[in-house]
Parts: structure tokens; sequence; C-alpha cells
């Protein structure tokens, strides 16, 4: 290896170690392309702004003369924050260095000499890929009102319009539905441009000759041809002649099966893409919801356990079916496989900010430990609670970072043992897990401000209420059954009470204000 290709080598190691260099990338990366990212909406906004700005001074120009310094904006300034715009994207479109050094290990592990010549062909090819894009075309085409010295150039800022597709996302989903029919829409346009050949060669061959025919010329003949396949029929030039009316009754036949076809097209393609779109939107939305459980596997137990959550709930589901019932019961749901960490980057999810718990309810002890696996391997302090289907399993869901796991088979069995014989007690509990009583539990959290004006259990007055205070739960997992009024209520106490949903919320509010009547 040559001493030039050693330095660009030891110069790509020293760009891919730099932990500043990763992290600003990181940042232009995330505030052009990254449509999770919580600023980039400013960003687009402001570029939107200016884009818009530099359209009015255009077409004001037009019959008015204009400020200097606004001129100077259009083309110098505007111009200049685009071709900035352009080279950081064609800076983050891909990783150089990292395609050096990949290249270069992967020759010295073969034991063949590394040839920079290759990589730098390799890394032209897929910078000059973004080069040649639509979008980048755009973005370039944008930028040559800059030279204003060629004033012909500044008929370029109206490509300046095209750039809000960057920063609209509902046109990026139209332009990507569209782009599904690609192959489609290629052999319409073939298919129309024949006819509109065709048509224009035939209409100029029948009206050419006639002196009191508009259509004399090739490019008329072309434009009449492609008005009337359009079916728009302007009605500035017409056939006069018997031949040319007779072109122009065939056209107008291939002209509705070109809007039919090119209706069918778009309707198919948005068919197709509804539900991509749909849990596009709901990925993004997802990303600002301030607080939420996580459920992951949408079993019967996590149907009846969302339903009895107060605050909203995501659901994550590897299964569709069970992602549709998710939908139908009124939850976000999502499908994709809870125990990938793709799933949690493709979400962007932040656990700390916006996760209040994570419930692995999943049929299977070893996907509920890959889950957990996943998600402690984000999180260190995430609360995480598992079921238990097979009891041997419970030391490994701990293992995983579970912070606490239930075994529904034995719940089951002490209730059976503990209630065998006494159906009174079986319709109470009934009544309380059934959606249909008005018998409902809830849990309040005590705090400062709370408990600064009823210190004490019997100061709340909860008689009075017709509630019954079932427990209060406190740190380091005490919980006191049945308190007596003399019990001092401490900060971060937690009253779990029985009652009617009416009267418990009566009960909570009065607390709220502090007032209790």
């Amino acid at each position: 290896m040559n001493y030039f290709a050693k330095l660009i080598v030891n110069f790509a190691y020293r760009l891919h170690n730099s932990v500043v260099y990763k992290k600003r990338k990181r940042f232009f990366y995330n505030i052009l392309e990254n449509n999770g990212y919580q600023y980039k909406k400013y960003l687009d906004i402001f570029m939107m702004i200016i884009i818009l700005s530099t359209i009015v001074i255009l077409v004001r120009e037009v019959k008015h003369p204009i400020d200097d310094f606004l001129t100077f904006y259009s083309t110098v300034i505007v111009s200049f924050l685009f071709m900035v715009e352009y080279l950081l994207r064609f800076w983050v479109y891909s990783d150089t260095s990292k395609a050096i050094i990949d290249k270069y290990e992967s020759d010295l592990f073969l034991q063949r000499e590394f040839k920079l010549s290759s990589v730098l062909f390799k890394v032209t090819k897929i910078k000059l890929k973004y080069v040649f894009s639509i979008r980048a075309i755009i973005d370039l085409l944008a930028i040559l009102p800059f030279f204003h010295e060629l004033r012909i150039l500044r008929i370029f800022i109206l490509f300046r319009i095209f750039k809000l597709f960057r920063y609209t996302q509902s046109i990026k989903y139209f332009m990507t539905i569209l782009g599904s029919k690609k192959i489609e829409f290629i052999t319409l346009a073939i298919f129309v441009s024949a006819i509109i050949f065709l048509s224009g060669v035939l209409i100029y061959i029948m009206e050419a000759n006639d002196p009191t025919s508009r259509i004399n010329t090739l490019f008329s003949a072309f434009y009449w041809s492609l008005v009337t396949i359009s079916t728009v029929g302007y009605g500035d030039i017409v056939p006069v002649t018997d031949g040319g009316q007779i072109v122009a009754m065939i056209i107008i036949i291939f002209g509705i099966g070109v809007i039919s076809f090119s209706t069918s097209i778009i309707v198919s393609a948005f068919n197709e893409n509804m539900k991509q779109i749909k849990d596009d939107k709901l990925v993004a939305d997802i990303v600002h919801i301030k607080e939420f459980y996580l459920i992951c596997g949408y079993t019967e137990v996590a149907s009846l356990i969302a339903a009895k959550l107060t605050s909203l709930v995501v659901v994550l589901d590897d299964d569709p079916l069970r992602v549709s019932r998710a939908q139908e019961d009124g939850y976000r749901a999502i499908c994709a496989d809870p125990a990938s960490l793709e799933t949690y980057k493709m979400l962007g999810i932040k656990f700390a900010k916006h996760v209040k718990s994570v419930l692995c309810l999943r049929e299977s002890d070893v996907l509920n430990v890959y889950t957990a696996l996943s998600i402690r391997s984000i999180s260190q302090t995430i609360p995480i609670l598992a079921t238990l289907v097979e009891k041997h399993n419970y030391s490994k869901l701990i293992f995983a970072g579970a912070t606490k796991v239930v075994y529904t088979q034995e719940l089951v069995g002490l209730m059976a043992r503990e209630y065998s014989g006494k159906p009174i007690a079986f319709d109470v509990i009934d009544e309380l897990r059934s959606e249909k009583g008005d018998s409902f539990v809830d849990e309040l959290f005590l705090n400062k401000k709370i408990i600064a004006k009823f210190p004490t259990v019997g100061d709340l007055l909860i008689h009075k209420f017709k509630l019954l205070l079932l427990g209060i739960h406190r740190d380091k997992d005490e919980l006191l059954f049945n308190p007596k009024d003399d019990i001092e209520l401490q900060d971060g106490d937690t009253l779990i009470l029985i009652g009617s949903k009416k009267l418990l919320s009566e009960f909570i509010d009065s607390l709220s204000r502090g007032i209790i009547k």
C-alpha cells in the first residue's frame, strides 16, 4: 500500500472513531432526513417560508421594480442557504470513511492488496447516485439563480417550489405512492406519447393545406393533439376538414381511455399503500405522546389489562390479526416484533421520556424473555412486568430484566383454593372485574400538597363518598390493608379505593381542590 493510500485509510479511521464528527453528522442527518426527529419540523417550516418568499418576489418583479436588497436576498442569500443544504445532504447521504475502512479490513483479512482506486470508485458511484436523483437535481436547479450575472438562470427560481416536496410530509407520501406504480406510469406515458405523435402527424396532414385551418404547423398539431387526448379541449384550435374531424373523434375516444387508465392506477396505488401510510403516521404520532403503557403482545389477558389502564396504550405485536383486533378496540397498535431492537429504533421511542411501563404479555416465556432483554438493553430503569407461562422460567425472566413476574396459573389456583365453597366471595370478585358493573377499583397517588391538607386517613373522610379504602401502598412494596383513621399519610403513598366510578371521580376532584364537603 502506497503512502497516499495509507494516509487516506488513517484519516478514515480518525473520522470513524471521532465522537464529535459522528455526533455532528448524526445531527445534520436527523435534521435533514429523519422525520421522527423533533427539531426537523422547524427546519421544514423555515425552508418553506424562504421558498415561498422568493416566489412572491419573482412574481412581483414582473410588473413592479423591487428593492436591491430583495434581489440580493432572492438570488444570493437564499441560493447560498440552498447550496449549504445541498452540500450537507451530499455529505450525510453515505458514510465514506466506513466504506474505506470496510474495504481495507476486507482486503487485509483476505491478504490481498488494498487498491484505493477501487474503493474511491465505489464511493463516487454511491455519491453520484444521490447527485442524479430527482430531489438532488431539483436542489441544484434551485441554487443556479446564485449566478445572477446570467440573468436567464433566474427563471430557475421557479424550481424552488418543487423543494416544498422535501418539507411537506403529505406530498412525500403522495409521491411515494405514485412511485410504487412507476412501471405502469412509464407504460402509460409511452402509450400516450405514441398516440400524440401519430395523431399530431395525421391532423397535420389533414389540415395543413386548408387555408381556413389554424393547424398549419407541426407544433400546433401536437399542441392540439395533447389538449384533445387530455379531454381538456380549449377550443382555440379545431379541425375544419372531414378527415381532421375523424381523427379528432378517434383521439377523444383514446383520451377517455387514458384518463380512465390513469385514474385506476392512482386509485389502486392508494388502496395498496394506505395501510403503510397509516402505520407511518402512527409511528410519527407515537414519538409525540408524552406518557403511555407499552404492551408487547395483544393476548386475551392484554386486552383485559389495557381496558383497565388509565393512561394511553401502545400495542406491539408481530401478528397482523392481533394488531387489527387491538386497533378495533381503539388502541394504537403496530405490527412489529417486540423482541427486535430494530423495532424500537424505527419507532424512535425514548423509554425514559415516553414509556410509563412495559408489559410483556406474550403467550411464550421465550418471547417474553427476548422482549425483556431487548428493552432492558435500551433502558435500565423502565419498569417491566411480564406474565409467566411455565413456572420453571421464572428465574430466566428475572435475569432478563423483568421488574415483576406474574404467574397467572398460580393466581388462579390460589383464588380457587381460597374461595372454593364461597360463592358470594366469587360474586364480589366478578363484580369488581366486570366492565358492566358499577363497582370499580382505582389508585390515587398522594403528593405533598394533598398530605399538607389531609395528614391522616381519617382526614380524608372517605366514608362520606361511600368508598372503601382497601389499603395503602408504600415504598419497598409495603402494603397496609384496611388502615385505621389515625394512620399518618406519607408523600408517595398510593390509596387503593373501591366504589362507584362517579363517586371515585368526585372524591379525586375534591382532593385536588383541597376541599372535602
